[in-house]
């Protein structure tokens, strides 16, 4: 029996990196965003039925996250729509990665964990974390939104405090080795639970 280690924190807070550090230690990783990408590409199983309801989604053969975005501008109602479609399917890719996983600690990097409750199927959970100011900095230095898009996608998260006070590990992700040193911490304390399981 593997473990299973929920990952989650907020935007601009060192979630992929973090993970990226699970999988140097030998954890396996399954990450929500790129399951969503898989079933979004050419041939990938919400395709088809996305193209069903929303065909002026579908470009190249791909489901297009703007023009879905769009679609969701012109209708905020068609997000529970493409939900209905999404969540079993991510569900599914979820699943088939466990069956087949080998390590023994699985990581899953799931950026709204406890705004959708998939902390319930989490043997523990771990939250990256940095101070407010750090968060919008780093956001804001990529340049590839604006302040109020920041604030808006930050709006819809659960504030960093309550997932830090409902998380079983906190990774503070000031530089890549204080993070390196918690995260090894981490998986050397789950390995000795399961050596005495």
């Amino acid at each position: 029996m593997s473990f299973k280690l929920g990952l989650t924190g907020s935007i601009g807070m060192g979630k992929s990196t973090t993970a990226q550090m699970f999988v140097d230690l030998g954890c396996a990783l399954w990450d929500a965003d790129a399951a969503v990408h898989r079933l979004y590409d050419i041939g990938g199983a919400a395709v088809e039925p996305m193209q069903a309801i929303f065909p002026e989604a579908i470009v190249a053969g791909a489901v297009s996250r703007d023009k879905l975005k769009e679609v969701i501008g012109r209708d905020p109602s068609a997000l529970g729509s493409i939900e209905k479609i999404v969540h079993p399917l991510v569900a599914q890719d979820r699943a088939t990665f466990i069956e087949f996983a080998t390590a023994d600690i699985l990581v899953f990097d799931i950026p709204l964990l406890f705004e959708t409750g998939g902390n319930e199927a989490m043997d523990a959970v771990v939250c990256v974390s940095i101070p407010a100011e750090l968060q919008r900095n780093r956001v804001l230095a990529r340049g590839t939104m604006s302040a109020a898009q920041f604030e808006q996608i930050r709006a819809k998260q659960m504030p960093n405090d309550r997932k830090v006070a409902r998380s079983d590990y906190v990774v503070t992700t000031d530089t890549l080795d204080h993070a390196r040193q918690q995260v090894e911490k981490i998986v050397t304390t789950i390995r000795g639970q399961l050596a005495h399981a």
